[in-house]
């Protein structure tokens, strides 16, 4: 459970209906198989002990002693058992049967709850052998004069971890109006676990799986469905062991209809913990009982994908999407702001490289929604010391091809006297003479948006936002910054996506800005007249650090924890010492370089990850990084789990 993952598994077993003994059996063997995978949580579905089809069968006392003895025998069989097991059963009470769910651990029944909502309609009719469990449902049942199970609303919590906590929701429970899940979630349960025996129909299973997501995501949970499958009775109904395990509105597992066996996956506990307490707005409340079970604080061998790239999605249609969406909205940010001022000129520093060839598209894309000339976006390119053919090419190409105006400044004349002025020599290539030409290529900028009553449109990203890799009161500046919340990897994408849309010289031109390096061109060509100044040879490589600040800013994931799950996405891309390496660049770089985020222009945000000091981050410009690198000094690369 290290980091706060734990591996939990729904569970549909083979089953014959009203044949308990068989039924134990089967669960028994499916709790073996779940210890031996690592499995510390595992829920079956819905009276799994004795099936959920037995209509009458379910007022005969021989079938009910016969589910409490073998509900005794898997308590007895588990007593070793380092997990925690959900079974499914019917118990009774001062003359009135429940549908039950008993939580058993390390041959102990801890407790049970019962179902609230039964369902009697169409082809249910439950009513007709189960009483609902009202609010004031609490009693104490003896089994087999063996163990006493208590049976009331309980949330149940890992005494040595209690953030993991878990409540009960049993089958119509999860489609009523005001589910169960809601209170159990407001007073901290973290999982809930539904038993289920859902009968399938046609189109049932979708919108069976978006209910699931959705309510995951609204309660900030993990979501977990056990089915009951093949084996109940086909007599009416035919069953598909749909088994569902969702976190926070995305699906993390799900079993192929008509299937059996365990459905497993890998929660993350903190994330969701995290997620719960960043939202002020989650419903906290306390008055249901809590108990406690144990499990061991054991290393969990983690079987989750992360993947490399976690702005942008894997699918190629939801990614061209994404990428359409997004570029609209960057560029109705723009428009708005423009309509707002009055402006008919928009200047844009034009480079030929990835990020100001993105604002370049958002500021056509802007200013054709206005119905404006293109030849108001007045693209300036200003060579110096060290631009190369490559990206000087490009940049004409581009002004060209989207029909804008181009303006050639060379400032290696006022650069040159500026670097005199201060004493500076030339042939030093230090910060200075690398931020000279950032610093004299924003007055340019700003300058001519004073000139034509225009505006500066910025071109940084949120990758260097989070580096610091921007001069300060240099490219770090403009009156609307329209990259903002577009982190390095998504750029290229949003690049390639426009690649794909267009067509003949456009086209070419775009997808050889895609191919070049990325780099500020600040220090001289080698000899052969390419870049020398490659950005990723300096701060590292950007999917890294990409990844690095997604699960720091999104999740609040601890150093310890984004290095381990990077390790395992970059496995064979990047050592561990590499990724280590970045690591420590990154943590070190974005508390050093906050001061630059404290006062950005304005921007649109358009995804859940930004930096804007008005917005999603606020954080002191002096705050110290230590805590941070002294979790990662303590890391032993050599004897790390994955």
């Amino acid at each position: 459970m290290k980091d706060g993952f734990i591996k939990i598994a729904c569970a549909t077993p083979d089953l014959k209906v009203a044949d308990c003994g068989y039924n134990t059996d089967r669960i028994i063997e499916l709790i073996n198989e779940a210890e031996r995978k690592g499995i510390k949580l595992i829920c079956f579905p819905e009276l799994s002990i004795t099936g959920y089809t037995c209509g009458d069968l379910f007022l005969q006392e021989a079938l009910l002693d016969s589910a409490k003895s073998e509900l005794c025998r898997i308590i007895e069989k588990t007593e070793n058992t380092d997990m925690v097991s959900v079974i499914g059963v019917p118990l009774e009470h001062n003359g009135k049967l429940y549908n039950c769910a008993v939580v058993v651990n390390k041959g102990r029944a801890i407790g049970a709850i019962a179902k609230k909502y039964i369902p009697n309609y169409n082809e249910f009719y439950e009513m007709r052998h189960f009483t609902p469990a009202g609010d004031g449902l609490c009693a104490d049942i003896i089994l087999n004069d063996k163990y006493s199970i208590h049976l009331e609303d309980m949330i149940f919590s890992c005494d040595k971890m209690p953030e993991l906590s878990l409540g009960i929701e049993i089958c119509e429970d999860l489609w009523v109006s005001s589910p169960p899940a809601e209170k159990l979630a407001a007073n901290g349960a973290v999982i809930i676990f539904n038993q289920s025996a859902s009968d399938e129909v046609i189109g049932k299973a979708d919108y069976r799986r978006n209910l699931i997501k959705a309510r995951s995501g609204s309660l900030v949970c993990c979501y977990a469905y056990a089915d009951a499958g093949i084996g109940e009775s086909t007599q009416d109904m035919v069953f598909a062991g749909h088994n569902i395990i969702a976190e926070n509105g995305s699906v993390l597992a799900e079993a192929k209809p008509f299937s059996k066996g365990l459905t497993v996956t890998d929660i993350d506990i903190k994330k969701l913990v995290h997620e719960r307490r960043r939202m002020n707005t989650f419903e906290a409340s306390t008055g249901i009982k809590k108990v406690y079970f144990s499990l061991d604080i054991t290393d969990t061998k983690l079987e989750r994908v992360f993947p490399k790239t976690p702005f942008v999605p894997a699918d190629k249609k939801t990614l061209d999407g994404r990428c359409s969406d997004i570029l609209t909205m960057q560029a109705v940010g723009l428009m708005t702001r423009l309509r707002h001022t009055g402006s008919k000129n928009a200047i844009l520093g034009l480079s030929g490289g990835l990020d100001s060839t993105l604002a370049l598209i958002v500021t056509v894309r802007a200013f054709d929604m206005l119905g404006l000339d293109r030849i108001g976006i007045q693209a300036i390119t200003m060579p110096c010391f060290g631009t190369t053919d490559r990206t000087y090419n490009n940049a004409c190409e581009l002004a060209k091809a989207y029909g804008v105006t181009l303006t050639e400044i060379n400032i290696c004349k006022s650069v040159t006297q500026h670097l005199e002025d201060i004493g500076q020599s030339q042939d030093e290539h230090n910060v200075t003479y690398e931020n000279a030409q950032a610093r004299e290529r924003t007055q340019v900028l700003m300058d001519m948006a004073n000139k034509l009553g225009g505006m500066v449109i910025g071109t940084g990203d949120l990758s260097e936002l989070a580096l610091g890799w921007a001069t300060y009161n240099g490219d770090h500046m403009s009156m609307y910054a329209v990259n903002a919340s577009i982190p390095k990897t998504l750029v290229r994408w949003l690049v390639s996506f426009e690649a794909e849309i267009s067509e003949g010289k456009l086209q070419k031109v775009l997808r050889d800005v895609l191919d070049t390096p990325v780099s500020p061109e600040l220090l001289p060509p080698e000899n052969d007249g390419t870049i020398s100044q490659k950005t990723e040879n300096i701060v590292g490589p950007y999917e890294l650090h990409d990844f690095f600040m997604y699960y720091m800013l999104r999740f609040g994931y601890s150093p310890s924890k984004i290095f381990r799950i990077a390790c395992i996405a970059f496995d064979g891309a990047y050592s561990k010492e590499t990724v280590m390496k970045w690591l420590k660049t990154f943590y070190r770089r974005f508390f050093s370089q906050q001061f630059k985020r404290s006062c950005l222009p304005d921007g649109p945000k358009v995804g859940t990850v930004t930096l804007s000091p008005r917005g999603d981050w606020r954080m002191p410009s002096d705050a110290s990084v230590n805590i941070w690198m002294k979790e990662l000094d303590k890391i032993s690369i050599i004897g790390t789990v994955l």
